[in-house]
């Protein structure tokens, strides 16, 4: 079984191969392109139909091949008998030109091995549609194999030949002579076509109205090629030998019949007894079973019968057949339609074509693709029927597989994207195809949506219709994603910009708005921020609608994750513009609410943003503070020797400058300058103590509130003493703005304007300015070091109360080698002492004089260790330093016992009145 086959298949493919070599030696070659092997038609299925192109024009063509070497089994004489005839009816088919015969595109040419000639591309014989396979390819090429005919098909088919056989006898007075499903081809688009003209007989006087045939005998000796096939032939061409255009009619009844009975003819005819045959055949007619016509739609049934009666005159003519019901089907007369559309006006036409989209989902779509499209296709060479063809096109392209679309549709629209004349046409076009928009988004492949939709997208956005553009602009959104981003940025986004700053519609204008929203996901940050946004401020109008959409816009760019908006633009731009838009008198309480809402998120995360940097920033400006003052802190922590604890607090908390001074106090000699000064400096500072000195000697001493600190031994205790005498002498006098503060151990509680400077001449941060400093309002503050006990005074110059007048009795500075008196001190805190002036103050008590005052600020701990254990707050000043630790910020720490204001003699308010002095002055 396995050799047959091989055997078969090394046959056929030998057959081809002949078949081929012999096409090639013909002249056809010459001018067309010969494919592959589709069909086969003709008498006896003879030709051979391969699919074939133009080499000058690429026009597809089929090409009929008949191979002499079929033939090789006949004496040459009836070889010679066989090709006459097939020349002779192609010869005739060439002469003729009617829509329902096959169009000729080559006459035939002849070569030694084979006939050749052309014509309009051919899908098969209506005889290999019926089943019958001879000399067709190996395997049966499937698209045959599996075709099967629809009702509207075989109506409009059967009507076509119809159509046909009415040319031929009235319009040319010719006789077919063998009509059968061999000689009926059906194109590519599907018609029905004529052919095989080779028994074809005409007229002997055509110009008569009633025209005469002369008929042939049959000769069964001759091969079947020069015979026509028996079973279609009408009785009496074999019996009367007579014949004329009713026997083309019964030949078409017996097609109708072999159509509906899957291409079986209404009788078997014995050729080798053909006589007997259309005897018997003649009986069987004229009493015909209606089983016979069974299968045969019953509204042509008899028509059918008609057709196939014995007496000739009883049939009906073809030009009566094309006018029966059977034929009036909506899908046979639309086919129909399409035939004669060259015969219509534009008028007609474009009625027509309004009506076509209601019948085109009742027809097959392979009639609507392969029959109808072309028919369409064709007219989109007439600018002004294209909007009336378009709709119907794109209607057909839905019901299209991808491929389909690309192979059949798109190649005929790439013109029409670009057609602009006539304007009015040109704007139909564009409305069209945007409401189709994404049928063509779907099938059409990237480089053509690039090349042939987005320029037809752009010249929409710039049409004069209003209807147009909005219908743009909602498309658009759809589509973005498959927008190139230069072309989106150059091209597309400008053009949508000046559509909404432009046009006078507001529906043109809010939806600018909202398709530029839809596709914010698709640009880039920046270009957002530099171009869409500046953008907004430009527009004119402040219609609700409007200002919703510019809310929008600000709202998707400030939420989306891609994009967002810098706390600077916040700030600057976008925060001043939604402020003043959210005020318009237009909007309502809910758009206001919504414009609201944005904008409190925006603030919400502007301030966070920008919290979070200053907390940043703060934290590397306090690690740079805490380098910056841990070296002073570590030599401090390494000194033993307790005169140096005072420089150890100038070194952190500024307490001298380089030059000794500080708020315009000199600095005590006695402590070494870090920086040697100037002669002029030395002469300065050498006056300024001189005069210090004769104004102690003529002013009596102010009692002022003072700091000390003692530390465990009398000798530290004096110095300490007699250094706050030498300020508070200092800090009374009225006219001198400077202090000289006690060396080693006082500093600055409010520094001056300028910048701290610290033990080593750097400046000294707060963590947060450059440099602190404040005012110093015209008093001078001095203070020690304390610890948990001790006490900070401050002198002052003019606005702070001479405490010197607190008692009636005024004395004269005491001796120096005498020990002080520090009952005035004391009566500051213990109100019911008796009221001593500070004149009474002396040097130094001798050992073992007892002093509250002295027992108050005497610790357990040493100077240094004191030193040590000062805890260090913001800018180097120690944590007791504040509201709690300064008396002057508690002014109920001065209050005195009831007594009736008095004045002193230099003016000054009893302590009564002081109190309040200090309430306005530290508020």
């Amino acid at each position: 079984m396995e050799s047959m086959l091989n055997k078969l298949k090394s046959t056929v493919t030998k057959v081809t191969a002949d078949v081929t070599s012999a096409v090639m030696g013909n002249p056809v070659t010459r001018e067309f392109e010969v494919g592959r092997h589709i069909a086969s038609g003709g008498p006896g299925l003879s030709w051979r139909i391969y699919n074939g192109t133009k080499k000058s024009t690429k026009q597809e063509v089929a090409v009929f091949v008949f191979d002499k070497k079929m033939i090789d089994k006949y004496q040459k004489f009836e070889k010679d008998q066989i090709i006459d005839s097939l020349k002779r009816g192609v010869q005739q088919l060439t002469r003729l030109r009617h829509p329902r015969l096959l169009t000729v595109q080559h006459p035939l040419e002849e070569s030694r091995d084979c006939l050749a000639f052309c014509t309009e591309p051919v899908f098969a014989s209506l005889s290999n549609v019926l089943g019958q396979w001879d000399n067709l390819p190996s395997p049966v090429p499937s698209d045959i194999k599996e075709y099967k005919l629809y009702d509207v098909e075989t109506k409009y088919g059967l009507l076509q030949i119809s159509e046909g056989l009415s040319f031929l006898h009235s319009g040319v007075k010719m006789v077919h002579g063998n009509l059968c499903p061999e000689n009926i081809i059906l194109n590519k688009s599907g018609a029905w076509k004529i052919m095989g003209f080779d028994f074809s007989i005409s007229s002997n006087n055509p110009s008569d109205a009633e025209p005469k045939y002369t008929c042939k005998e049959w000769q069964p000796n001759l091969p079947p090629l020069c015979l026509p096939n028996p079973e279609y032939l009408a009785p009496e061409y074999i019996l009367s030998v007579s014949c004329d255009a009713a026997s083309d009619m019964y030949s078409l009844g017996v097609v109708m019949h072999a159509v509906f009975n899957e291409g079986k003819p209404v009788f078997q005819v014995n050729k080798h007894d053909i006589f007997k045959s259309f005897s018997r055949q003649l009986d069987q007619l004229s009493s015909m079973s209606p089983a016979v016509l069974s299968k045969i739609p019953e509204e042509v049934r008899e028509h059918v019968k008609m057709l196939l009666s014995v007496t000739p005159n009883v049939r009906p003519d073809a030009d009566q057949m094309t006018k029966i019901p059977f034929f009036d089907d909506v899908g046979a007369v639309t086919l129909q339609y399409f035939d004669s559309l060259f015969q219509r006006d534009n008028l007609q036409k474009s009625q027509f074509y309004k009506g076509l989209p209601k019948v085109l989902p009742k027809l097959p779509k392979r009639v609507v693709v392969y029959r109808i499209l072309p028919a369409l296709t064709s007219e989109f060479v007439n600018p002004d029927m294209v909007p009336f063809v378009l709709p119907n096109v794109l209607l057909i392209a839905e019901e299209c597989t991808k491929d389909e679309y690309v192979r059949l549709i798109l190649p005929d629209l790439t013109p029409v994207f670009k057609q602009q004349e006539p304007i009015q046409a040109s704007n139909m076009i564009l409305l069209i195809f945007l409401q189709k928009m994404d049928l063509l988004l779907t099938k059409t492949p990237p480089d053509d949506i690039k090349n042939c939709v987005l320029p037809m997208v752009y010249r929409a956005l710039e049409a004069p219709s209003v209807q147009i553009q909005e219908l743009c602009l909602n498309i658009i959104p759809t589509f973005a994603n498959l927008i190139d981003y230069p072309s989106m940025k150059n091209s597309l986004i400008p053009r949508i910009k000046s559509a909404c700053l432009q046009t006078s519609s507001l529906a043109v204008r809010v939806n600018s708005l909202v398709c530029l929203g839809k596709i914010l996901e698709y640009l880039d940050k920046w270009f957002v921020i530099d171009e869409i946004l500046p953008f907004l401020q430009q527009i004119p109008s402040r219609e609700p609608a409007v200002l919703m959409g510019i809310l929008g816009i600000y709202k998707c760019t400030f939420n989306h994750k891609k994009l967002g908006i810098p706390k600077e633009h916040l700030a600057t731009k976008s925060l001043p513009h939604l402020v003043s838009l959210s005020i318009d008198n237009n909007l309502n309480l809910n758009q206001f609410n919504s414009f609201m809402m944005v904008i409190r998120d925006m603030l919400s995360r502007m301030e966070t943003e920008h919290k979070t940097k200053l907390e940043q920033l703060h934290i590397m400006q306090e690690q740079q503070r805490s380098m910056n003052i841990s070296n002073p802190l570590n030599q401090a922590e390494e000194s033993k020797s307790p005169p140096n604890s005072g420089n150890q607090i100038d070194d952190i908390f500024g307490g001298t400058g380089v030059n000794g001074k500080e708020n315009g106090s000199a600095a005590p000699v006695s402590q070494p300058s870090r920086v040697s000064l100037t002669l002029e400096e030395k002469q300065r500072l050498a006056k300024e103590q001189e005069q210090a000195a004769k104004l102690r000697n003529q002013q009596p001493l102010a009692p002022q509130t003072i700091k000390a600190a003692t530390a465990g031994s009398n000798s530290q205790t004096k110095d300490l003493t007699s250094s706050l005498l030498s300020n508070m002498t200092s800090m009374s006098m009225a006219n001198t703005a400077r202090t000289a503060p006690v060396q080693g151990s006082t500093m600055s509680t409010f520094p001056s304007s300028g910048p701290m400077v610290g033990s080593m001449g750097t400046s000294v941060s707060n963590g947060f300015n450059p440099a602190m400093g404040f005012q110093a309002g015209g008093m001078g503050m001095g203070m020690l070091p304390t610890g948990p006990s001790l006490y900070g005074g401050m002198p002052t110059t003019t606005s702070t109360p001479n405490f010197g007048s607190l008692t009636q009795n005024q004395g004269t500075t005491g001796q120096t080698n005498k020990p002080p008196d520090m009952s005035a001190l004391d009566n500051l805190f213990t109100s019911n002492k008796p009221k001593v002036t500070l004149n009474q103050i002396g040097p130094k008590a001798p050992p073992g004089t007892s002093s509250p005052w002295l027992g108050q600020f005497n610790s357990p701990q040493n100077p240094q260790t004191q030193m040590q254990g000062v805890p260090v707050g913001m800018g180097g000043v120690p944590g007791g330093f504040g509201m709690q630790a300064n008396p002057f910020f508690s002014p109920q720490n001065f209050a005195q016992p009831a007594a009736a204001p008095s004045m002193n003699p230099s003016g000054i308010k009893h302590s009564a009145s002081v109190n309040n002095d200090l309430k306005d002055l530290f508020g």
